[in-house]
């Protein structure tokens, strides 16, 4: 009887923290869903169509700075869930090359719209 308790508890326990790493996963989607919408809100901005690629790239460096840190904060969460055993500066890394390869991809997308308009 003993062991067929410790067994339901152990099977909650594990759907517990289960729906627990659903929850961060949603979370960090929604973060990410987030500051990529603030980040095309700045490509968006009439205002930088002027703007040289190097002067985009460090707008865009310090722009959304809630959003990005949000993403940041869930994305951790999430890995920390996902992978409780590994190093937590690995989860951190991976989170600031998230965030990175974000910024990266609009820069790389106005520099080439750019370009395309002065053709």
């Amino acid at each position: 009887m003993r062991a067929i308790i410790a067994a339901v508890i152990a099977m909650m326990a594990s759907a517990a923290m289960a729906g627990e790493i659903e929850d961060a996963q949603r979370q960090a989607v929604a973060g990410r869903d987030s500051y990529w919408k603030c980040l095309a809100r700045e490509y968006a901005r009439d205002a930088n169509a002027s703007l040289l690629g190097q002067d985009f790239t460090s707008l865009v460096a310090s722009a959304c700075p809630s959003e990005r840190q949000n993403f940041r904060v869930m994305l951790v969460d999430y890995l920390s869930r996902q992978f409780p055993h590994a190093d937590a500066g690995v989860h951190m890394t991976t989170a600031n090359n998230a965030i990175s390869l974000a910024q990266s991809e609009v820069v790389a997308a106005f520099i080439k719209h750019r370009s395309a308009q002065k053709r």
